[in-house]
């Protein structure tokens, strides 16, 4: 299904981790909005609940969901979480970016 969204185990353990300090559940919410140095930039949140047309991805009991005008952007993504000297964050390797930022939170289409 070219429409599917991958969460690593990393990212779901790290999921997993945040919701459980905040006495939430472990739903990692993607969503893209305008801006950033590239065009599009990703936005991480942790929902309540998937919404009725969300695409919902599981890995290990930790839900990734996504909003249909969102998936059009991210569709066959992988999100990762990274830890380097320079930090920890959630990546997202996204076959549909045609350009990207150092940074690696933002892409243009």
């Amino acid at each position: 299904m070219a429409e599917m969204l991958t969460l690593t185990q990393a990212a779901a353990k790290r999921v997993a981790a945040i919701a459980d300090k905040q006495s939430k559940p472990a739903i990692l919410r993607l969503s893209v909005e305008g801006g950033g140095c590239s065009g599009f930039q990703y936005k991480f949140d942790l929902a309540e609940a998937a919404e009725g047309d969300d695409m919902v991805s599981e890995t290990e009991g930790v839900r990734l969901v996504v909003d249909p005008v969102s998936l059009d952007l991210v569709a066959g993504s992988v999100v990762d979480f990274v830890e380097s000297l320079g930090g920890a964050a959630f990546r997202v390797e996204n076959p549909n970016a045609a350009a990207g930022c150092g940074c690696g939170s933002s892409f243009g289409i």
